[in-house]
């Protein structure tokens, strides 16, 4: 017993040394891998001394005599702070993820591996200037360099048990297409779902509910969309159809108004307080731990020797600033909206299976074998079948297949310089700076130190011929296709409007013939919009505090027409729970998308509950010839129904219900039932319960116990997607930004997280309090607190 007792404690004393010994190395570990702020590193191939000036935010002023050694020291920075978010980022669009992560990231992997974007990189790599090549290879140089200086890998790869892979400069082009998946991706989605009521539904009944657009449209050229009229009995009647029309089941995540959005406007000099043009811009996207942007400050002489400075935010992979001001013009983005992608419905040979049909006669299709590589496990071999317009990506329920006809598949297109938008020295050269350039196509709004502003689509736009590419078509015979992209003399523009305001929210923006130019891939609901041109054309003296205004704005005015048509529906109700919904949307509505507003809540749901049904069986015959459809794909949803709402066509009516009223009060009982589910009160239900902040680390998941304190704050977000401050617990504004170019100085600039991907780091989420409660934190970096010089290596 002795005996047995003695190896007991000596095991748990070996046990408990192993424990401090693994960690003691693992913090040793962790600290060794924090960014180096202060002091000088050595990197190979600098021309001259860099400094980086550090304030009391991480955020970096970089100080170089050459464009490229700048783009060495941003690439060995942004190393430090953030290379497992590149490393991230390269990985996947070119499906190689799961040679990092193991097989849970395989069907990732396949998924993206068709597209083969890693090769189309390499090709758009070789193909660029020689003096942007130069720029890339000296960023994945000083990438490189940084990784090196690191006293040991960044802490993922400690946890993940590998070491990274070298950048290489094709990895920078490979992180513009992660840009493209994040604001393209659903685009097939869109055509596929659009495609399916085309061919389910008759004309009239089709286009009234695919009709892009609700009242709330507001462009800042023509005017909005006209509503089809609602079909007639003759054309399509539910009360004719019970037997075979069933409403489809949804994703209960889905949500119509899921949109990857942003907002950004602009106003000219002779309605400023400063007499220069003011940008702002917030770009709405998924938020992880860390954001996706890094803040930075370039400055360089530029090619005719004088001081220029850049400011804004930096995606880590890239060796530029994406929006910002270089003291002559400011510029935002938001996602556009338009058609950057069309389904081509493959005809098969009918004498040989292993052809199709193509203007120029039957083809043979090119078979890829793709090798993903998998950490722990075997790797798998793809087999990708391309096509002369794309990749194969898709077979529908009755087994035709389709290709994609994508801008992200275009070498030449990717192959443009990025970094030119920070050489514009006035509108007009950034209008020519941005048309056609390898980038996902975006609203690009901006404003000179002249006071005058403009809009324009960034990115390639193509020139089709033969259809709008709203829905999947075959081009076998040549009279659909895309002839090559516009020039850029013929790219829609604004410039100088007469009200001195442009606004965009991912709804159109213009109308007629510009607008026919872009296509569709699905326009955002025109209500951030109005209300962002509202606020605007109420100033007459705009400053950047008025713009931060403007984006934190929270009223409800979409949802406001619904609380008036529940509070009618439930009027006469006095008892039970219908009549406690009814008090508490009269008495707690606050008029805006509030925390502690239980209506706002209580109304959405009930508005969400009725749209899901009236949308689920009006496109019920849709799910019949695709068993995966999913109306909420189509981004449609308000516009129909507050049309039927208004005018309660009795052959329209499900033949569930006697009346619209009872259609509509069973949308109640539902969203009484979901709030009030595990015996929670519905006085309970306020808005900031259901809108709390989700913003993760991608691995803090798999990390037991400690895992959930590499993620932000779970706190209670004000706000919606209906709402200028459009947040929700996991997207929401990734930056919020507010400048005058030449006047920096007075500009506000935020993000939600920090500088730093590195737990340890006091620049992990030191801006998350600011970006929450809208402070306005100043544009520019402040005094520097600390400094490093980046030395070239004799």
């Amino acid at each position: 017993m002795k005996r047995l007792l003695r190896f007991l404690v000596i095991s748990l004393v070996v046990f408990v040394l192993l424990v401090v010994a693994g960690g003691v190395y693992v913090r040793s570990q962790l600290r060794a891998s924090l960014p180096q702020v202060a002091g000088e590193a050595t990197i190979a191939g600098l021309d001259s001394p860099v400094r980086v000036d550090r304030d009391a935010l991480g955020v970096p002023t970089i100080v170089g005599e050459s464009r490229e050694d700048v783009a060495r020291a941003l690439g060995f920075v942004h190393a430090q702070d953030r290379f497992f978010q590149m490393d991230l980022q390269r990985r996947q669009p070119a499906g190689e993820l799961s040679a990092l992560v193991g097989p849970r990231a395989l069907a990732v992997d396949e998924e993206a591996r068709v597209h083969r974007l890693r090769d189309v990189a390499h090709r758009a790599f070789e193909q660029t200037e020689p003096s942007y090549r130069a720029v890339l290879e000296a960023y994945a140089a000083g990438v490189n360099a940084g990784l090196a200086e690191l006293g040991a890998v960044p802490p993922e790869y400690l946890l993940l048990r590998t070491t990274p892979e070298p950048w290489r400069p094709e990895d920078t082009i490979l992180t513009v297409l992660a840009m493209f998946n994040t604001l393209q991706g659903r685009q097939a989605l869109f055509e596929q779902t659009i495609g399916a009521l085309r061919d389910a539904l008759p004309g009239p009944m089709f286009s009234f509910l695919t009709a892009n657009g609700s009242e709330w449209d507001t462009p800042v050229v023509g005017s909005g969309p006209v509503r089809p009229p609602v079909p007639s009995p003759d054309v399509f009647d539910l009360r004719k159809t019970r037997a075979r029309v069933t409403p489809q089941r949804l994703n209960p995540n889905a949500d119509e108004d899921a949109i990857i959005g942003s907002n950004n406007w602009a106003v000219d000099g002779a309605h400023t307080a400063s007499g220069v043009a003011l940008v702002a811009n917030d770009m709405h996207l998924a938020i992880g731990v860390p954001i996706i942007w890094y803040r930075a400050s370039l400055a360089f002489p530029d090619a005719d020797g004088a001081p220029q400075k850049v400011t804004g935010v930096s995606l880590p992979g890239l060796p530029s600033i994406v929006v910002g001001s270089n003291g002559h013009v400011a510029w935002g983005f938001t996602n556009t909206g338009g058609d950057w992608s069309d389904l081509v419905r493959i005809e098969p040979d009918p004498r040989d299976a292993d052809q199709y049909l193509t203007p120029d006669g039957p083809m043979a299709f090119k078979i890829f074998e793709e090798t993903l590589s998998v950490k722990g496990a075997p790797s798998k071999t793809l087999a990708v079948r391309w096509t002369i317009w794309g990749p194969i990506v898709w077979k529908d329920a009755r087994g035709r297949e389709y290709a994609q006809r994508w801008v992200a598949h275009d070498a030449t297109t990717l192959a443009s310089d990025i970094t030119k938008p920070e050489r514009a020295r006035s509108v007009d050269d950034l209008l020519a700076s941005v048309a056609g350039l390898g980038i996902p196509n975006q609203n690009v709004t901006m404003g000179d130190d002249t006071g005058r502003i403009a809009w324009t689509i960034a990115g390639a736009i193509p020139k089709r011929v033969g259809l709008d590419g709203m829905t999947p078509e075959s081009w076998a015979d040549g009279s659909r296709r895309w002839d090559g992209y516009l020039a850029s003399a013929d790219f829609p523009r604004i410039v100088d409007p007469p009200n001195g305001r442009i606004w965009t929210a991912n709804a159109p923006v213009v109308d007629g013939e510009m607008l026919a130019k872009l296509g569709e891939g699905g326009y955002a609901d025109g209500i951030r919009a109005r209300l962002i041109r509202d606020r605007l054309m109420s100033l007459d003296q705009a400053t950047p505090i008025d713009m931060l205004a403007i984006q934190l704005e929270d009223k409800a005015l979409y949802l406001d027409r619904w609380r008036t048509l529940v509070l009618k529906l439930l009027a006469r109700e006095t008892t039970g729970p219908r009549a406690e919904f009814k008090q508490l949307v009269e008495r707690t509505w606050t008029g805006r998308a509030s925390r502690d507003s239980v209506a706002y809540r209580l109304v959405r749901q009930f508005r969400t509950a009725f749209v899901r049904e009236v949308m689920t069986t009006l496109t019920a015959p849709a799910a019949v010839i695709d068993p995966a459809f999913d109306y909420t794909r189509s981004l449609r949803g308000e516009g129909p129904v507050w049309q039927l709402v208004t005018e309660r066509p009795a052959h329209l009516l499900s033949p569930a219900f006697t009346s619209w009223d009872d259609w509509m009060l069973a949308a109640v009982d539902r969203a009484i039932a979901d709030l009030t589910t595990d015996n929670r009160r519905l006085a309970e239900q306020t808005w900031g319960e259901a809108n709390r902040a989700q913003f993760l680390h991608p691995l803090a998941a798999g990390i037991p116990f400690f895992g959930r304190y590499l993620n932000m704050p779970n706190d209670p977000l004000p706000g919606d997607t209906y709402t200028p401050r459009a947040q929700a617990p996991r997207t929401g504004p990734s930056e919020r930004m507010a400048v005058s170019p030449g006047r920096e100085h007075e500009g506000i600039l935020h993000i939600p997280t920090g500088q730093s991907g590195h737990p340890l780091s006091p620049h992990y989420g030191d801006q998350f309090r600011a970006w929450l409660n809208g402070e306005a934190t100043p544009f520019l970096p402040g005094q520097a607190v600390s400094t490093m010089m980046l030395a070239p290596l004799r």
